[in-house]
């Protein structure tokens, strides 16, 4: 048994956070000492690791309690997991897309920005364009 200092200190895992977490009832009410202190076991421990890598790759705490529902209810949780990650990956590619769609964006503004002359009426420079827009250049003037 150890305390939730020690707990944390095992599991990278913030004593703030530990409380919390228990709050939300991803990790069980922990046994207390005659002192009133939280005690914790390896079971603790153990868990408490599960969440924090499955925070560290983008699980919502919803998707975390439902895990560890199937988990308490000696269910095996892999299907839900998988359809988790798969739903993950749809949209980690279409941020990306973004991304690169906003990275390509600002390059452009900032190539046309470097031609233009400053303005304090923002009618004449890179700031008149990030409110208008850039002019398309698909070269389709349908």
């Amino acid at each position: 048994m150890f305390s939730i200092s020690e707990l944390s200190q095992q599991t990278g895992v913030s004593t703030q956070t530990i409380r919390y977490y228990e709050g939300i009832s991803l990790l069980p009410q922990p046994k207390r000492a005659n002192n009133g202190y939280r005690m914790y076991d390896d079971q603790d421990a153990e868990r408490l690791r599960f969440v924090s890598r499955a925070r560290r790759l983008d699980f919502t705490l919803e998707d975390i309690a439902e895990i560890l529902a199937f988990r308490d209810q000696n269910e095996p949780p892999c299907q839900y997991v998988m359809d988790v990650i798969g739903h993950k990956i749809t949209e980690i590619e279409q941020r990306i897309t973004d991304l690169q769609r906003l990275r390509k964006e600002l390059a452009t503004l900032y190539r046309v920005g470097l031609t233009m002359p400053e303005d304090i009426e923002m009618k004449r420079c890179v700031c008149h364009l990030i409110k208008i827009g850039l002019p398309k250049e698909d070269g389709n003037n349908e």
